[in-house]
């Protein structure tokens, strides 16, 4: 445990996941050495540290093509940063995903002269392979969640530590079934399906009128079903939502209880998808694009899956619907398949059982904290 420095810190994410991943790093940080001090971007997790913040994350969420009125937003806020950075007032950067804009802040940071720590690589591997030059001229530290993007990045000669993934210490259920089943009201001896529409503004106009559909239509082939779906935290009061109410009882987070206790669940592609992984729960993965960002996306990226449990175990347990025509009745009928077929939902229970021995063991914030320590240490030194 080191306890005899201290040190200011620029940290600046983005996302929802990143937020959490954040929290956890610098929940652990404050733990084992209680000097630091911690300015930047936040959201709603890291805020609950006290940490002072100079923007929210929230408003630098965005899903797809930046507008105009974006762009205008992300210039403001990078000015800011730099005139931040150029004051001297902290000792280093700690980036946290979000890489359309924290790879700019790196840039700009290490022309500086800051020591910058990148925590959760950009998906470079998945496309976009430009950004790795970014990452080994600006990146003094990366640290990476996935197994495999150690051996990556090293590759290319970028100072890459791999210490397990954090959602492993953060995914669990608070509620036995029985307890959960009372609580939504809901009964135990009929199936429950559950939707994840995303967590930024943008994937909920998308995939919210497309969930709520599917499960209208599942409900007149399956009527003893039962639908939940998960509004993610820090989402606006959207009429879609007044609108699912009609036929879905929405909740907000308590992912991981309604993971557990799923029949089968739809994903929208995002960190959802690794989390349902965990709970060992069986689910579809879709997402909605624009043809032409399909297309495209077709050509450029790299990897033959969307979903972290697929590139994982490389192999597609969960089953993937992006663009397939008739959208709609395709996934209703893969989410019935999955209903009223137990044995196929046993076999992906324990396909996804591997991911935890893969991306484990327990305590990977812990140790990327102590880590991260050591290495502020000796940087700190010369």
């Amino acid at each position: 445990m080191i306890k005899e420095f201290g040190c200011r810190v620029l940290l600046v994410t983005g996302e929802l996941s990143g937020d959490l991943y954040g929290y956890l790093l610098v929940k652990r940080i404050k733990e084992q050495s209680p000097y630091f001090h911690f300015i930047g971007i936040g959201g709603p997790k890291i805020r609950n540290l006290g940490i002072e913040m100079l923007f929210s994350a929230e408003s630098l969420s965005l899903v797809g093509i930046p507008t105009f009125s974006d762009l205008k937003k992300y210039w403001f806020v990078y000015q800011k940063l730099k005139e931040f950075l150029k004051q001297k007032k902290v000792d280093l950067v700690i980036l946290i995903n979000f890489p359309g804009f924290n790879l700019r802040i790196a840039k700009l940071a290490k022309k500086l002269g800051y020591p910058v720590i990148y925590y959760v690589a950009p998906q470079v591997w998945a496309w976009n392979r430009g950004r790795i030059k970014i990452l080994k001229n600006s990146v003094d530290r990366l640290y990476v969640i996935l197994p495999f993007e150690k051996d990556f990045f090293r590759s290319y000669g970028i100072d890459t530590v791999f210490l397990g993934h954090p959602l492993l210490d953060v995914v669990k259920p608070n509620l036995s079934r029985d307890v959960f089943f009372e609580i939504y009201k809901l009964n135990p001896l009929l199936p429950v399906v559950s939707f994840f529409p995303g967590s930024r503004e943008g994937e909920i106009k998308k995939h919210l009128p497309l969930f709520i559909e599917v499960f209208k239509r599942l409900k007149k082939k399956c009527p003893e079903v039962q639908g939940i779906i998960v509004k993610a935290l820090g989402l606006s009061n959207h009429y879609l939502w007044e609108e699912a109410k009609k036929y879905l009882i929405v909740i907000e987070n308590s992912q991981y209880d309604i993971l557990k206790h799923s029949t089968v669940s739809l994903l929208a592609s995002g960190t959802i998808t690794l989390e349902a992984a965990i709970m060992e729960t069986p689910a579809i993965v879709t997402y909605s694009l624009p043809s032409w960002v399909y297309f495209l996306a077709k050509k450029l990226v790299k990897v033959p899956y969307i979903s972290l449990p697929n590139l994982i175990l490389k192999k597609e347990v969960y089953p993937e619907i992006l663009q397939e025509k008739e959208k709609v009745e395709v996934l209703t009928e893969k989410v019935k398949e999955y209903l009223e077929n137990e044995s196929l939902r046993e076999e992906i229970k324990k396909e996804l059982a591997e991911i935890k021995k893969i991306i484990g063991p327990k305590g990977a914030s812990w140790r990327i904290a102590e880590d991260m320590l050591k290495y502020i240490h000796i940087i700190k030194t010369f």
